[in-house]
This record gives C-alpha cells, sequence and structure tokens, in this order.
C-alpha cells in the first residue's frame, strides 16, 4: 500500500517493485521530465506562465489537461494497487486497503475539479470584464503587440470611476473620478482626485465636444450651480444629448470622461477602470475585508440633502479591519463631515492603498474563486485581454513601489466647483510627474476669471473628544497620509 501510495509522486515506481520494468520505466522518465519542465519554467519563464494563464484559449487545453492528469493519476493508483496487494491478503486487509485507495482517489478527484472550477473561473472573468482588439473605444491608444507595451508606455494613465447606479439615482453617477499615474519601469504612482462638482469640464480642441462647449461642460445662462453639468453627471448626461458624437463605443461615458479629465490635468488618459459601488462590498468580502486607520467618525448612510442622519459612524481607531460593507462607507461616507468631498477623496486614497496592500498573491489564490465572481459583477474596463499578462508583472511592482498623492490645491485652484482654474492643476500635475521637463514652464491663462469667494466651513460634527491634528503638512505620501492620526479631517 505504501508503495503504491508513494507512486502517486512518482508514477512508474510502484510498476518497478512489481518488475513491469518497461512500463514502469516510462513512466518514471516521462514524469520527471514533466518535473523538470514544469520547475524551470516556473522558475525562469514567470512571464510566460502569466501570460498562458490569462489566455481564454489556452485555459480551455489546462483544464482538459488537469482532467486526463487527475484521470491517469487515479489509474496509476488503482493498477499500482493491484499489481503489489499480496495474494494472501484477508478480506479485513483487503477492504482496508481498498477503503484508503477509495479515500485518496476521492481526495483526487475533489482536487481536479476544484482546480477546474479555478480555471473556469478564470476564463469567465477574462472573456466578461477584459475585451480584445474587436471591442469598441474611441479613447484606447493602439500599442504594437510585438513591443514590449511599457516601452511603448514609459507612463499608464488609468481612470479610476466609483459608479453609483443605486434605487435612489436617476441614472449612474460617477461619484469616484481618480487618475492613477503609474511609472511603468519603477511602479511608483501618483494618485490626482477630482472633485465630483467641478463644472466646467473642458475637452480637447480636436473633439467634437469642444465645437458644442468650447468653455467647458457648462450652460452660461444657466443658474449659479448646475448639478447637471457637475463632473459626476458628464458620464451620464453628454451620452444621453449627444449619442454617438464620438463614435462607436462600448462605454461613451468613460469615453467621455477619459477625455475631459485627460485635458483638466494635462494627461493622455489611456484606460478606465469603473467599479460599480453597489458590488464594491462583494469585493472587499472576497479579499477578507481591509484593514484602515480610522482617524475621525464615519457615518455609515445619512443624506445631507434630505436631512437624513446615518444609522451608525465607523470609530476611529488604528488597524481597523472592516468587512465589505464597512469598507464601502469608509470610502463613500460624507454626511455632515468636514471638508466632505476632500474628505472622502482622502479616504478613498486609503482604501486602494488598503486593497493593494491585503491582495497579496497567497490571498488571493486562497479566494479567487470568490475574487473572480465578484469581479465579473462590478468591474467594466477597456484594458485589452493580451495586456493583462504585462499588467500582473506591473502590478506587482506597484505593490512594493511608493504609492503617493498629487494635491490640485483646493484653495488656490478650486475654492468651490463653479469655475476651477484647470490651466493651474495642469501645472500642478506636470511638476508632480516629471519636475525636471516642468522646470521654467508657466501657466496658460486659465479660460475663465477665477472666482474670489471663500469657502463656507463645513460645522463640524465630531465629537468633543476628538483633538485637531497636530501632524506635519501633507507631503503626498500615502504611508502617512494614512496613518493613524486621531482628529477631523481639515
Amino acid at each position: 500500500m505504501a508503495i503504491a501510495l508513494f507512486g502517486l509522486l512518482l508514477p512508474g515506481t510502484a510498476y518497478l517493485v512489481a518488475r513491469r520494468i518497461k512500463l514502469g520505466t516510462t513512466l518514471v522518465v516521462l514524469c520527471l521530465t514533466v518535473y523538470g519542465a514544469a520547475a524551470y519554467v516556473g522558475l525562469r519563464q514567470r512571464d510566460a506562465v502569466i501570460t498562458w494563464a490569462l489566455d481564454p484559449s489556452l485555459l480551455l487545453w489546462m483544464m482538459v489537461g488537469l482532467s486526463v492528469a487527475g484521470l491517469a493519476w487515479i489509474v496509476v493508483l488503482i493498477t499500482s494497487y493491484k499489481m503489489l496487494r499480496p495474494l494472501t491478503a484477508g478480506p479485513g486487509t483487503r477492504l482496508a486497503g481498498a477503503l484508503v485507495v477509495g479515500a485518496v482517489c476521492f481526495a483526487m478527484t475533489v482536487s481536479t475539479a476544484t482546480g477546474a472550477q479555478t480555471l473556469i473561473a478564470q476564463r469567465s472573468l477574462i472573456t466578461k470584464v477584459f475585451g480584445d482588439d474587436d471591442t469598441k473605444s474611441q479613447t484606447r491608444p493602439s500599442l504594437s503587440s510585438t513591443k514590449d507595451p511599457w516601452q511603448q508606455l514609459p507612463r499608464l494613465n488609468v481612470l479610476l470611476l466609483g459608479a453609483d447606479d443605486g434605487a435612489d439615482r436617476d441614472g449612474t453617477r460617477t461619484d469616484t473620478v481618480m487618475v492613477a499615474s503609474i511609472d511603468t519601469k519603477t511602479g511608483n504612482t501618483s494618485l490626482i482626485s477630482l472633485t465630483r462638482n467641478f463644472m466646467r469640464m473642458p475637452f480637447p480642441k480636436d473633439s467634437p465636444l469642444y465645437k458644442i462647449y468650447p468653455t467647458g461642460f457648462w450652460d452660461p445662462n444657466g443658474d449659479k450651480e448646475q448639478p447637471e453639468f457637475y463632473l459626476d453627471a458628464m458620464y451620464r448626461n453628454i451620452p444621453a444629448k449627444h449619442h454617438g458624437i464620438l463614435g462607436p463605443s462600448d462605454n461613451e461615458g468613460a469615453d467621455v470622461l477619459k477625455l475631459s479629465v485627460g485635458e483638466a490635468l494635462g494627461l493622455r488618459i489611456h484606460y478606465y477602470v469603473q467599479i460599480n459601488l453597489a458590488g464594491f462590498a462583494q469585493l472587499i468580502d472576497a479579499l477578507g475585508g481591509i484593514t484602515v486607520n480610522i482617524n475621525y467618525p464615519v457615518p455609515v448612510g445619512g443624506n445631507d440633502d434630505k436631512k437624513i442622519p446615518p444609522s451608525r459612524y465607523l470609530q476611529p481607531g488604528p488597524d481597523q479591519h472592516l468587512d465589505g460593507p464597512d469598507a464601502l462607507w469608509f470610502a463613500r461616507g460624507r454626511y455632515r463631515v468636514p471638508t466632505a468631498d476632500l474628505a472622502r477623496q482622502a479616504r478613498q486614497r486609503c482604501t486602494i492603498k488598503a486593497i493593494v496592500e491585503r491582495a497579496t498573491p497567497r490571498n488571493v489564490l486562497t479566494n479567487y474563486q470568490a475574487i473572480a465572481a465578484a469581479g465579473e459583477q462590478l468591474i467594466r474596463t477597456d484594458i485589452p485581454d493580451r495586456l493583462l499578462g504585462p499588467l500582473v508583472t506591473l502590478g506587482q511592482r506597484v505593490k512594493t513601489a511608493k504609492i503617493t498623492n498629487i494635491d490640485l490645491d483646493k484653495k488656490k485652484n478650486f475654492p468651490n466647483g463653479r469655475n476651477p482654474n484647470y490651466a493651474g492643476m495642469r501645472e500642478i500635475v506636470a511638476k508632480a510627474l516629471d519636475p525636471a521637463s516642468a522646470r521654467g514652464t508657466t501657466t496658460p491663462p486659465a479660460t475663465a476669471a477665477q472666482p474670489k469667494t471663500t469657502p463656507k466651513t463645513t460645522p463640524k460634527t465630531t465629537p468633543k473628544t476628538a483633538q485637531p491634528r497636530t501632524t506635519k503638512p501633507d507631503t503626498g505620501d500615502l504611508t502617512s497620509a494614512c496613518a493613524y492620526n486621531p482628529g477631523p479631517p481639515g
């Protein structure tokens, strides 16, 4: 029995013991060859393995191969046991041996089925979320498939959208608009958050939308505040007003925002990743939750406009482990929080940092099927599937690199959202991403005069026990920005 079970590790050894020399030798040599090839590929060809694991066609063959290998192992075990079973063994011994072999075969069947399910989940995620080059996008770059994509894109700019299409919303609004600008050589990443109530969002001069909105997305004859012309309304309203104006697109709203946000910040936005906030909690739960520092009470629920108070608050404390629903409210809660939108943007950046830290290879592999199922429900993107392999490699660099925030200077450039100084923002972004080339540049004139109004201060609702912060000004490093530093946002 022991020799038969050892034959699972090195098929053919039991055949050799049973003097089936030719068959045993063939199986041992074949097995050692497969083991050696697998070790070489795993250690020396990791990028190739990642590419194979992200190819839907190869994943199908992997499922077939896994099933065949599992069946072959079971056949080897059963035949090995039959050849080595003593002929003089009594009924009890034979029954015990059969039970052991049956249990091992069952365990192998379960393992094979689990592996196949993981491959199925992987293939389903790739085919449903990531398109091929035939998907329609008017803003996606054209990259040569024969060259390293990161040589063609030394800096990758990805638009991150948090879309809220809940029952209390008329259509989809992108309450979260953020750009991740990644140095593809080092993995260093800069996050840039835009406030949801920005008006007069600009368009490139070569865009057909510039002809309609030459001074930005707003109504010159409208009221002072125009919620239907806010940044968070563009995703829904522009495709509704001007359907097809950019050409064929699988996600017109995202293409509109890529053009406009890119123009506002002076960047070429290459791809977008849109996350449905209703499914965000499912992804966090699939990861096993995240750990963050909470510096002040964060409201769970609540509506400022309707004067509906939150049901509860996430309480301050260091290293707070949050499940999916609480992580969602940590990222979006703003009921009577001082500097509501800016405070929420800061927490959203900390949420991204926490997810990056939580998504270790071991944790992702352990919970992969749940993560894949959540990803299918909540993610939309125009990233092509052929870029997934290089992105996984880049993701490993990002995980160990520096993540920083680029502050667009609210006091100077957008005391309110009615007429932001986009030229000033472009200068800040240029200096932050490439200080050397930005030296000596001057800020281009703004498209309109900037308002001189002073922002109103929102009444603080933090408990009296909370003390004002005494830390140094934010340097942009998320490690310090997301540290435990109790007190209201400033």
